[in-house]
């Protein structure tokens, strides 16, 4: 749009950096939101596949099949996860999500035949009882946390980091530490909640070795222990973690969203999953464990084609968040009217920690929440899970690929110079990978 008497905007002092410094000179506090980073950074939309003709032969999509089946733990774990699908729900918690919400993820994820995830605050009966497979997640702050809550579950999830704040701890702010969230995390209610950035057990990785073979003893060596991490420092932290003994590692990128957190960190820390992926594959190589110590990574997957990609690059199964609290209902149109209220709109949305989103997501209002039919929710996470396998299907088998495991760099294609380096792929129509050795 051009702006009247030939004005020019700054693009170092835009109008939301503008916004933002009167904001800060007004109220003397930084900004908190939820949600992930909103500048644009290098993605799978820079990659394109290069689909079979005729030194590639595809695959028929009406009469050939391609599966979507993954085993994830089998390392040590007697009883090691086999889903249907590679596509998985990230851990959210109980208090940050409501009631309803974390019933109609463990809904849909179960009728798709793959797992979900409890997040920070421990387990809820709803969401074990709806949950064909559940993964606990054994976080820094140990709210909720229950030895026979950790025997019930399907994996453990140790969180190290988390890809919107890497190095930082979660938040929780009072208006959503209900009576009964309170009581689950061992908390005053209505009083604002911090989580701490790293474990009291442990101090390096050594010591997290203690803690998983911990966990291993809890369970009878029979769950799965993941490890997730913050995209960071990916190379260095996926071979600790492994070392530690890890089943599973969960590579979150700097897109993943948070619940509530400094505005500063989800914009300015960590790196985009389309950078640390090949870095966590590389380490996985050289140890000699790719594919046998499985990688999910998370942080902005929304397509199948992004499912797709990432599983091309080299991971065993991707992990979505964001976009399963959007098939849920979030930022939805149809609450326009109350977004405008609430001085948002659809789309723009993202001030989880008030606890008042109309949708009855992420709030813990009893009246909001009753809003969301976990059935009809699951429902919708289940048909959306399904459209991003089918997707993945065929551009698998446009490759000639009869297992999506069987995708591979050799069929993808960069279409900008820093996503042929991040990614480890040729620019689009060259032999060229920038920075490649040779």
């Amino acid at each position: 749009m051009t702006e009247p008497f030939g004005l020019r905007e700054s693009a170092t002092f835009d109008r939301a950096t503008i916004a933002g410094i009167q904001r800060a000179a007004e109220t003397g506090i930084y900004d908190i939101r939820g949600g992930g980073t909103k500048r644009a950074l290098p993605h799978f939309d820079d990659l394109v596949f290069l689909g079979a003709s005729m030194s590639r032969y595809p695959l028929e999509g009406y009469r050939e099949r391609c599966d979507t089946d993954v085993v994830l733990g089998d390392r040590n774990a007697r009883q090691p996860l086999h889903l249907d699908i590679p596509i998985t729900i990230a851990g959210m918690s109980f208090g940050a999500l409501s009631a309803q919400a974390k019933e109609a993820l463990g809904r849909g994820a179960s009728e798709v035949g793959t797992s979900t995830t409890t997040g920070d605050g421990g387990m809820t009966p709803e969401e074990r009882g709806q949950s064909k497979y559940l993964v606990y997640q054994y976080l820094p702050s140990r709210y909720g946390m229950n030895p026979d809550d950790l025997r019930a579950a399907d994996a453990i999830e140790v969180v190290l980091g988390q890809g919107a704040k890497p190095g930082g701890g979660g938040m929780l702010l009072g208006q959503k530490i209900s009576d009964r969230v309170a009581g689950m995390r061992t908390l005053p209610a209505g009083i604002d909640q911090r989580s701490a950035c790293r474990h009291p057990d442990w101090t390096g990785p050594d010591d997290l070795t203690i803690k998983i073979l911990e966990l291993r003893e809890i369970t009878d060596w029979a769950k799965p222990i993941y490890v997730k991490i913050g995209a960071s420092r990916t190379y260095y932290d996926v071979k600790l973690a492994v070392a530690a003994g890890a089943d599973v590692v969960v590579l979150d990128g700097m897109q993943g969203g948070t619940a509530a957190t400094q505005d500063v960190f989800i914009e300015h820390v960590g790196i985009p999953i389309l950078a640390a992926l090949p870095q966590a594959v590389r380490a996985l190589a050289e140890l000699g464990l790719h594919r046998k110590v499985q990688l999910i990574v998370s942080g902005g997957i929304r397509t199948g084609a992004d499912v797709a990609k990432a599983m091309a690059m080299g991971a065993d199964a991707v992990a979505i968040g964001t976009a399963a609290l959007i098939a849920l209902g979030d930022n939805h149109p149809r609450y326009a009217a109350e977004y405008a209220a609430l001085g948002s709109a659809p789309g723009c949305y993202d001030d989880y920690q008030d606890g008042r989103d109309p949708a009855g997501i992420t709030t813990q209002d009893p009246e909001l929440a009753a809003r969301l039919d976990p059935v009809e929710g699951g429902r919708r996470v289940a048909n959306y899970l399904r459209v991003l396998t089918m997707e993945a299907q065929t551009l698998a088998r446009a490759c000639g690929k009869a297992h999506l495991r069987n995708l591979e760099p050799e069929d993808l294609a960069a279409l900008t110079i820093e996503a042929a380096a991040m990614a480890g792929v040729p620019l689009a129509g060259t032999s060229w990978i920038p920075g490649a050795a040779g």
